[in-house]
This record gives structure tokens, sequence and C-alpha cells, in this order.
């Protein structure tokens, strides 16, 4: 766990620090944002091909060789800044898109290797646990990375995160070689022994629950950042969202590792919390700094466990031959999330003010809870992967004794 979080320590940083070097290189914060939004459409394609790479084939090599190749196309941002005029800015589209595309799968690897190697509680305490310690890295890198920018350049801090981007991986795949996790997370099943992950039973569900749960978090932030401007203390933003996170960290450590607060609860209490946004926002209220950070503070402590469950609940759905891969769908699902939350939640702030972009996160928070109960009906509780093997190896000894004892003596 520690090496896998350790190595994922650039991830939150990386748009921060691309945005700033390309508004710098063309003085234009939208070719930045277009610059970004191809990286993410590359990541959003690499997740379940990565992953699925991960599953059939050597883990560490995976690790190391999409590290390096992403490392590489870290320092071709930095190069084509340095070498090119901003007019050429259309170039880095497709190194940010390339750079995307080389995203090596820490997530799916992380979380893929739970069920290996524990279940039941302890399995979602480990989720907890990841989950909760996530927030810290979100709270961190960006801090470290405006740092950087600060006291140096852009294009030192995109060097930082090149380096680590080619460090981290590589940590991990040597803990993961120390570990004795040579070959694929499959377990060298045959690609062909299960079913596509789309015809599993539920899975569309579970994905169609992390666009819109991660779509409404994710948004919360432009929310913030419209309110502390209508304020005219813009530093405000970052303050709520620190409180946002930590909320989420006591949450986790709190609340993540109890198995009885299941997923259907917890997307509820994170709905709840959403909803609970909106009424103390401008024009509905002044938008007090107090109510809405004790809000955000409060309602923050059920994203960490609800990650928790949304893994383990993931983990439990797909075969335990292609988890890498479900995970990696994971990153493509978020990200359209995203993709087509921010621009409805941005319209909302241009035409209500806060409350009514917040009103708009709530609403999919609400829509969320709801796919999920639909999903929980459908699918039924999940039995462990272990558990159904185990039990089919022991019918399948129970048919070849009884197979056996028929034989003619």
């Amino acid at each position: 766990m520690g090496f896998g979080l350790l190595a994922r320590l650039y991830i939150p940083a990386q748009v921060m620090v691309l945005t700033f070097l390309i508004a710098e290189w063309t003085g234009s914060y939208a070719i930045g944002g277009a610059v970004c939004t191809a990286m993410t459409i590359g990541q959003a394609i690499a997740g379940p091909v990565r992953g699925r790479a991960a599953d059939r084939t050597s883990v560490v090599k995976v690790l190391v060789v999409s590290g390096f190749f992403q490392s590489a196309g870290f320092a071709a941002m930095i190069v084509t800044t340095h070498r090119l005029d901003g007019e050429h800015w259309w170039l880095m589209l497709l190194v940010g898109f390339a750079t995307g595309l080389a995203s090596p799968p820490l997530g799916q690897v992380a979380r893929s290797m739970w069920p290996r190697i524990t279940e039941g509680e302890a399995r979602e305490a480990a989720y907890a646990v990841e989950a909760t310690l996530q927030e810290l890295l979100y709270v961190v890198a960006p801090m470290l990375a405006t740092f950087v920018v600060a006291a140096w350049s852009p294009s030192v801090a995109l060097s930082v995160l090149a380096a680590w981007a080619l460090i981290g991986p590589g940590l991990f795949a040597s803990a993961c070689w120390r570990a004795g996790i040579r070959g694929g997370l499959g377990g060298g099943a045959a690609p062909g022994r299960s079913a596509g992950l789309v015809r599993v039973r539920g899975f569309v569900s579970m994905m169609c629950f992390f666009s819109l749960s991660v779509g409404a978090l994710v948004s919360v932030d432009l929310v913030l950042v419209g309110w502390a401007r209508e304020r005219g203390e813009p530093g405000m933003a970052g303050v709520m969202a620190t409180m946002w996170a930590l909320g989420s960290l006591v949450g986790g450590l709190v609340m993540g590792g109890f198995p009885r607060y299941r997923l259907g609860v917890r997307s509820g209490l994170a709905a709840l919390g959403l909803c609970a946004l909106v009424p103390a926002l401008p024009p509905v209220s002044s938008g007090s700094p107090w109510v809405i950070g004790a809000i955000l503070a409060v309602g923050g402590a059920a994203i960490a466990p609800l990650l928790a469950a949304s893994n383990g609940r993931l983990a439990d759905l797909a075969p335990p031959e292609r988890r890498g891969e479900a995970f990696g769908w994971t990153t493509t699902a978020s990200t359209m999330g995203i993709a087509i939350a921010n621009p409805l939640v941005g319209s909302m702030m241009d035409r209500g003010g806060p409350a009514l972009a917040g009103a708009a996160c709530a609403a999919m928070g609400v829509a969320a809870f709801g796919v999920v109960q639909v999903h929980l009906r459908r699918s039924g509780p999940l039995r462990p992967a272990s558990e159904v093997v185990g039990e089919v190896a022991e019918k399948t000894a129970d048919r070849r004794g009884q197979a056996a004892t028929d034989l003619p003596r």
C-alpha cells in the first residue's frame, strides 16, 4: 500500500502543473485546459487497456514500461515549450494525448491486489485505508507542486513529475516483485475463459454509478471556486476544499472499515451531504464560510467510505482474471462523468450562481444513489470469488469421489 500510494503521488498535480506550463508558454488558460483534456482522454482510453495488460502479462513489466513512456511524454512537453513558439500549441494536444495513453495502471493494480491478499472485513478495511490515504495525496501533491512552481518554474515542476513518473512505478513494481507477483494479476487464466465485462450482471450499472458519483464530487470544486470568486476571496476555495478532504480523511478512518455500512448507505450519505450544501450557498443564503466549511467537513466524511465500498463491490463483481481491466474501466467511467458534469455545473453557475451549481451536483449524487439501489436490487449480495472457487472445487471433488465409488469392482 505504501509504495502503491507513493507511486501515485504525482498524479493529483499533473493538471495544475501542466496548466501553469501552457499558460506561461501561450498566455492562454483555455489552451492549457485543452491540453489537459487531451491528456485526460488518453488516460481514459489507457485505463482498461493497461488494466487488461496487467491481468494477462507481467505486472512488473507493464508498470516499468508505461512509467518510462509517460516520463518521456512529460519530458517531450518541456522540450516542446522551450524549442517552439506558443503559436504551435496544437502540437501539445498530440503530446498530451500520447502522454495520457502511456499512463501506468497504478490504481488498477493496487486495487486488484487486495482480493488476492485478503477478504471479508480485512479487505474492506484495506480499501478504506487506501481511499483515505489517497485523500492526503490530493491535499499534499498540489501544495508541493505549487511551491515548486512559485520557487522555480512550471518547467522545473513538470521535470519533477517526469522523474517521479519513472521512479514511482519502479518502486511499486519492485514491491510487487518482492511479494512474488511476477506474472499477471489474472493468475495465468486464458483470456477467453471469462465473459465480456459488459455482459457481467451489474457491471454497466456500476460504471454508471462511478460516472455520476465521481462527476458530482469533483464538480464541487467548481462550485467552491465560483463561491469564493463572488466573495472576492479566491483563496477561500482552497480552504473549503481542504475542509472537505479532511472530512473524508476522518470519515475513512472512522467508518471506512465497518462492513455493516454498505454501498447503498454510504451513497445515500454522500448524496445527503451534497444536498445539505445547496441551501448554504448564495443566493439562497449569505454563504457563510463557517457554515459551508462545517457542512463540507461533515458531508465529506462519506466520500472515502463510499470509494472503499464501491471498490470492494467491483472486486466481487468482476471475474478474478479480469479485475485489473474492470478497475481500469472505472477510470474511463469517472473521466466521462467529469467531462459531462463540469460543463453542466459551470453553466448552472453562470445562470443561477453557486446554489444552482450545487443543486446540479446534488442531483447527480441523488441519481448515483438511485442507480446503486437498482444495482443492488438486481444483482443482490455478491460472494467473494474465493468462496465461489472453493465451493466449485468441493463439488468437483465430490463428483469425482462419487464417480469412483460407482465404478464396477
